[in-house]
């Protein structure tokens, strides 16, 4: 098989339990991952400054996933690949199908400790699915290059580098009026560690299913 394909297929696999993680986060209902965060205040703010009904959430994100690509364009755009379009484009639906199979049983209405283990589990999955997205080196989505491109070019560990760009879009979403709770803080310090964690571990898996595939 292509390895071009096999990378692909890896960088699918774990975007699903990527964002099997998100789903876990979102339906815990107990604040937003510290990216989305500054997406909501970003949004709150030029929605208020425009007054319009299209600066929405989801064109906020959208618009600065696009901004973080073009800038890359001029820093090195050989993170850019066909890979990061699908994590753009595939992300949403994802969630949307998890939130619809899940969303019965985990609410706002669940009991406190149940949704603090969810949102707890939901970023270890969160973590564990981006290693193997960032290592299927096929792509990585807009967000998540962030930390990556950073920790490359100042060769410094993604876990330390991950925690302090989220800390940046907490801050920044914060000042502009994002939602920030509990869950934001576990996110905040369990996601960089967790995958600095499973990276060199999924990197040996992707290895030994190239490999195999040879």
């Amino acid at each position: 098989m292509n390895e071009k394909l096999i990378r692909l297929t890896i960088l699918f696999a774990g975007l699903i339990v990527a964002h099997l993680g998100v789903s876990l986060f979102l339906l815990a209902s107990l604040g937003s991952d510290p990216f989305n965060v500054m997406i909501q205040g970003l949004s709150r703010t030029i929605g208020k400054m425009a007054d319009s009904p299209l600066i929405t959430h989801g064109n906020t994100h959208m618009g600065v996933s696009i901004l973080i690509i073009i800038v890359l364009l001029f820093v090195d755009r050989s993170y850019i690949k066909i890979g990061t379009l699908i994590c753009m484009s595939c992300g949403g639906p994802i969630i949307d199908l998890f939130n619809s199979i899940l969303g019965n049983i985990i609410t706002s209405e669940s009991g406190m400790w149940f949704r603090i283990v969810c949102n707890a589990l939901g970023c270890v999955i969160l973590a564990m699915g981006m290693s193997v997205v960032i290592k299927s080196d096929a792509g990585t989505g807009p967000n998540d290059l962030v930390g990556v491109v950073i920790s490359d070019k100042l060769q410094r560990k993604f876990s330390i580098i991950r925690m302090i760009v989220d800390a940046c879009f907490l801050a920044c979403g914060w000042l502009l009026g994002g939602v920030v709770g509990i869950g934001t803080v576990i996110c905040l310090f369990l996601v960089g560690p967790v995958a600095g964690f499973f990276l060199p571990r999924s990197e040996r898996w992707i290895n030994r299913v190239l490999q195999s595939a040879k």
